[in-house]
């Protein structure tokens, strides 16, 4: 068992280190906003920079822009144990939603060079450069550029929406440039994740840590219904070829079946276009999206065959057709049983609560997942609140993260 700060200290290390990070791309509501290249997002990096350097640590960028800090091993061919998060926020999101993990790494790294001098192994915390998507039409650029999933042939032709290019946000950057070592990694031994769970299940569980077993597949659907526009007050129901009629029967299918699915999954209908979207005429197009997540890529295929099967027989009651375009099929991506099971001791040990769950946000953790060991650990988040200026989670269960990543760091790399 390692001995830990006294957990008032750690609590105001923390407390600290939340609020500073914070303080880059705060708004006047309360929210922080920090996207991919902007001057925040700059500010952001160059802080946790120095705060690197101040540690003790070898602070250097990739050609993207993922910040690295380095604790060097003793054995120096041995692969890197890498530990963090990513730095950029939703417009007006909360303090903790990624954040928070590297925040836990540089304390955590701080308190084993401290207590434990060099690893054998080196370890190294990681400040991604971006995962949320908010400003290009592309999530996961940092991790998916270390693992080799992504490179500069993916954003010639994106924009954000004013108009500046991607290239050209990331050079006035400083990125993208050759400056930096290229991004690709061939030398990691696994990743770790510590990330808020931005959910209920903990809290209403009343858990302090979440091991995350899967993160889910997703697939997501562009649906349309076309009918016929006609007079809402001259066309009798028994003869109208009613787009929204049809649309809403099927949006009731998918929600009935999907709350009676005991296995976990979910839909969700978010976005809907109608034309012609006026008040009295019947509408002749109809398009909703469609958004399916679980852990089994199985569940969902059979759970959207069901369903689309169902959608024919309805559309052709009322006389209208419907096309479905499926423009995203993400698989479920297992973490590691073997730092689940480490993760799993060292809490039995401390006689910390936790449950095993899966993931129903994407996390970089889906992108490593394929590419070496990873484990995701959630902590609580109160209300299951997040990507918003409410979101927040106690500092005792900020603790407990923190405790938890000491002890699974010290494992796998001393």
């Amino acid at each position: 068992m390692i001995e830990q700060s006294k957990p008032s200290a750690l609590s105001k290390q923390i407390e600290e280190m939340v609020e500073w990070l914070a303080s880059y791309g705060k708004d006047k509501s309360g929210g922080v906003t920090r996207l991919l290249y902007d001057p925040a997002w700059s500010a952001a990096q160059k802080a946790i920079q120095s705060k690197i350097e101040q540690l003790g640590l070898s602070a250097r960028y990739d050609d993207v822009g993922n910040l690295f800090g380095r604790l060097s091993g003793r054995e120096p061919e041995a692969n890197v144990v890498l530990t963090g998060s990513h730095v950029d926020t939703v417009i007006g999101g909360g303090k903790y939603d990624g954040a928070y993990g590297i925040i836990a790494a540089l304390i955590a790294v701080e308190y084993l060079l401290t207590h434990h001098g060099l690893p054998l192994k080196p370890i190294e915390v990681v400040s991604l450069c971006e995962e949320e998507g908010s400003r290009f039409p592309m999530t996961y650029w940092g991790s998916g550029n270390i693992t080799g999933v992504k490179d500069h042939t993916a954003i010639h032709h994106l924009k954000d929406i004013n108009g500046i290019p991607f290239k050209q946000a990331m050079q006035a950057a400083g990125f993208g440039l050759g400056l930096h070592p290229q991004p690709t990694r061939k030398d990691l031994e696994c990743f770790i994740e510590l990330h808020i769970e931005q959910g209920q299940v903990l809290e209403r569980e009343d858990k302090s840590i979440g091991i995350v077993s899967h993160i889910v597949g997703q697939h997501r659907y562009n649906i349309t219904v076309y009918g016929e526009s006609n007079h809402a007050g001259t066309t009798p129901m028994q003869w109208r070829r009613d787009a929204m009629f049809t649309s809403a029967e099927l949006i009731r299918i998918l929600m009935h079946r999907a709350k009676a699915h005991e296995s976990g999954l979910v839909a969700t209908v978010g976005r809907m276009e109608v034309k012609p979207n006026v008040g009295n005429v019947i509408a002749r197009e109809v398009t909703f999206s469609l958004d399916v997540r679980h852990s089994d890529a199985e569940t969902i295929q059979q759970f959207c065959e069901a369903c689309f099967g169902e959608f024919e027989n309805v559309a052709s009651e009322h006389g209208t057709e419907v096309v479905y375009h499926k423009w995203m099929d993400e698989p479920p991506v297992a973490m590691d049983c073997t730092l689940n099971q480490t993760a799993e001791d060292i809490l039995k040990t401390r006689g910390i609560s936790y449950r095993t769950m899966t993931s129903g946000a994407g996390h970089d953790s889906q992108i490593f997942g394929t590419y070496c060991p990873t484990g995701l650990l959630f902590v609580p988040s109160q209300g299951g609140i997040s990507h918003s200026p409410a979101e927040f989670t106690h500092t005792e269960d900020l603790q407990r993260g923190v405790h938890l990543l000491i002890d699974l760091l010290y494992k796998l790399a001393y």
